[in-house]
C-alpha cells in the first residue's frame, strides 16, 4: 500500500480516527478519490496500511455493493509483486481495507528525484509490473488505475497497489474537470474516453505508459493540458524515443489503439523474459554520490528474481485435482509424495498430552477432545503448540485436517520458534499460500489458486515436505504445489498446527480440526 511522499507519515489530524477495529492508526500516508490511507499497526505491533473509504462514497448503496464484491475478488489476487489485502470490514461505517505495508518510494517519486531508470532497472520494473498484472487479471480483477504513483519500489521488487477496489469505471468524458483527473487521464487507454467497458486490455495500455515514463521521465503523449493529452492518446502515435530496444517494441505493442491488438499480461511477461536489456549508454556516473545512487538502485531491483519465482509458481506444473494445470511437455516431472523416512513423532491427537496442553487465550482457543480443535472468534491466527522439536533438515509433516466453516484455513507453521517465528503454509478453500511470520516481518511469499473449492467438513489428508530450499505440499497423496524458501534465512525449529482466517466476508466462529499427525525426517 502507498507509503508516503516524504520522510514519513504525516501526523493524525483532529478529525482522524485513532483506531479502526484491531488496528491502531499512527499517521496519514495520503488521500485520494476513494479514501484516506493511514499508517497503522495490528495487535502484534506489525505495520500495515489502512484505507478508510470516504463517507460520501460509503453512503452510496451501489458503491457499497460493488465495494463488497470487489474486496472479495481483490483478496484472491496472489501476492506476485502486488500489495496483499490482509483484512477488511465492509460493514464498518465507513468501510475500510487493510493492506500490506510497503516501505519504499513510488516509481513517480523515484523518477522525479533521480531521473529515468537505467535499462537494466527499467527492464526489472517492467517485468515486475507485468507479473503483478498477470496475478491481478488471473483473479478476475481489472486494476483500472495503473500509474507511476501506484507502483511502489519496495526492497527486492516493485509492488503494484490500489488494484480494482471499487474504482470509478465510468468513461472519462469528465475531462471538463481537468484538475481532478489530470493524473488519471495521462495513463488511460483510449477506450476509457468513451462508453466502452473497462477490460484488462486497458491495464496493458497503462502498463506501456508507465514503463515509458519510467524509462524517459515523461509521458509518451505529453501535452500542456489534460484535454490535449486525451486527444493525443486517442489520435497520435506515442513518442517512445529514448526507450532502449527491445523493450521499446514491447511497449509499442502494449500501446496499440485497438484493445484486441494488445498482448495480454501473460504474453507481456513471456516477451519480457525472452529479451535482455542492453547496456546503458547514458546517465554516466559523474560523482561518488551518483555512483552511490546507481548502486542503491541496483540493490533495489537486483532481487526482482524473487518476484519472478513467485510468477513462475503461479504457472508451474500442477497435476493435482484442485489447482490450475498449465503443464507443458518441456516442464519437469511432477514431484511424488515421499515415503519411508525416519519416524520422529506420531500422535492421533485424540487425547491431551503428547501434542499440547489445552490453551485458552482470549478469542483464540486450542483444545483436544476427540481431536485437536483450533478455533477463533475473530479474524487472525491460532497456534496450537506441539512438542518443542528442533528440525533442521528435510522432514515431512502429515496430518488429517477438516475445514470446519467458510473462511477457515488449515495453517501449518514450519521451522517455528517462539522467539524467531517461522514460515506458515495456509490451505484454504480457494487457495494455498506460503508466508513468512517473523515478528515485524509478516508477508505472503507465494500463492496458488484452486480450480475448485475444497469441501468444508470433509477430511483432507495433507502432507508437507520441507527442506532448507523449498516447501512441497501434497493433498490426498497427490502433488498440490511447491514454494521456494528464501536463501540465507533461518530454517530450524518445530512444526506447529493451527488456524488462519481467510475470507473477509465469512462469519465467526472459525475452526479447523486435526487428527493423526506424523512427522518424519529424511537424510542427515
Amino acid at each position: 500500500m502507498a507509503r508516503r511522499s516524504g520522510p514519513g507519515p504525516a501526523p493524525l489530524g483532529p478529525a482522524d480516527p485513532r483506531r479502526l477495529g484491531d488496528y491502531r492508526l499512527t499517521g496519514r500516508l495520503g488521500a485520494g478519490g476513494m479514501g484516506v490511507v493511514y499508517a497503522a499497526v495490528d495487535r502484534a505491533g506489525r505495520p500495515v496500511a489502512v484505507k478508510l473509504v470516504h463517507a460520501a462514497l460509503a453512503a452510496d448503496d451501489e458503491f457499497r455493493r460493488r465495494f463488497r464484491r470487489e474486496v472479495t475478488r481483490a483478496r484472491q489476487v496472489p501476492p506476485f509483486c502486488t500489495a496483499a489485502v490482509l483484512d477488511a470490514d465492509t460493514d464498518h461505517e465507513p468501510p475500510y481495507l487493510v493492506f500490506e505495508y510497503i516501505d519504499g518510494p513510488s516509481l513517480h517519486e523515484d523518477v522525479e528525484q533521480r531521473g529515468p531508470l537505467a535499462p537494466a532497472d527499467l527492464h526489472s520494473v517492467a517485468i515486475g509490473m507485468a507479473t503483478a498484472l498477470t496475478a491481478i487479471h488471473g483473479a478476475g480483477v481489472v486494476h483500472r488505475d495503473l500509474k507511476p504513483s501506484n507502483v511502489l519500489l519496495a526492497p527486492g521488487s516493485p509492488k503494484v497497489i490500489d488494484f480494482g477496489i471499487a474504482q470509478d469505471g465510468q468513461p472519462a468524458s469528465a475531462v471538463t474537470h481537468p484538475h481532478q483527473l489530470a493524473g488519471t487521464i495521462a495513463y488511460m487507454a483510449p477506450e476509457r474516453f468513451d462508453a466502452a467497458p473497462v477490460t484488462t486490455a486497458a491495464d496493458i495500455f497503462s502498463w506501456g505508459l508507465v514503463v515509458a515514463y519510467a524509462g524517459t521521465g515523461r509521458n509518451p503523449f505529453d501535452a500542456d493540458s489534460p484535454s490535449s493529452i486525451a486527444g493525443r492518446i486517442l489520435t497520435q502515435h506515442p513518442d517512445l524515443s529514448g526507450l532502449p530496444d527491445p523493450l521499446r517494441q514491447v511497449v509499442a505493442a502494449a500501446l496499440a489503439k485497438d484493445p484486441a491488438a494488445r498482448p495480454d499480461a501473460r504474453e507481456l511477461l513471456d516477451r519480457l523474459l525472452l529479451t535482455e536489456p542492453r547496456p546503458a549508454s547514458y546517465r554516466p556516473v559523474v560523482s561518488d554520490r551518483a555512483a552511490l545512487k546507481s548502486r542503491s538502485r541496483r540493490r533495489r531491483f537486483g532481487a526482482i528474481l524473487a518476484c519472478l519465482v513467485l510468477a513462475a509458481a503461479a504457472v508451474a506444473v500442477m497435476s493435482g485435482p484442485h489447482l490450475n494445470n498449465r503443464q507443458s511437455p518441456a516442464q519437469p516431472s511432477v514431484p511424488v509424495e515421499p515415503t519411508g523416512g525416519t519416524p520422529l513423532f506420531s500422535d492421533p491427537l485424540s487425547r491431551s498430552g503428547q501434542w499440547m496442553y489445552t490453551d485458552r487465550g482470549g478469542d483464540a482457543i486450542c483444545t483436544i477432545t476427540d481431536a485437536l480443535h483450533a478455533t477463533r472468534l475473530d479474524r487472525g491466527v491460532t497456534l496450537c503448540i506441539g512438542p518443542h522439536m528442533r528440525l533442521t533438515g528435510s522432514h515431512s509433516i502429515a496430518v488429517d485436517a477438516v475445514l470446519d466453516n467458510a473462511g477457515s484455513c488449515a495453517a501449518i507453521w514450519l521451522f517455528w520458534t517462539g522467539e524467531h517465528g517461522g514460515y506458515v503454509v495456509r490451505i484454504c478453500q480457494n487457495d494455498i499460500s506460503l508466508a513468512i511470520d517473523r515478528g515485524s516481518d509478516r508477508r505472503v511469499l507465494a500463492g496458488l489458486r484452486m480450480t475448485r473449492p475444497l469441501q468444508l467438513n470433509h477430511p483432507l489428508n495433507l502432507k508437507i515436505l520441507a527442506s532448507t530450499t523449498q516447501v512441497v505440499v501434497f493433498l490426498e497423496h497427490r502433488y498440490l504445489g511447491s514454494f521456494a524458501l528464501p536463501a540465507g534465512d533461518r530454517k530450524d525449529g518445530a512444526d506447529v498446527l493451527g488456524l488462519s482466517v481467510d475470507a473477509l466476508t465469512a462469519k465467526p466462529p472459525f475452526g479447523v480440526t486435526y487428527a493423526n499427525v506424523d512427522i518424519r525426517t529424511y537424510g542427515s
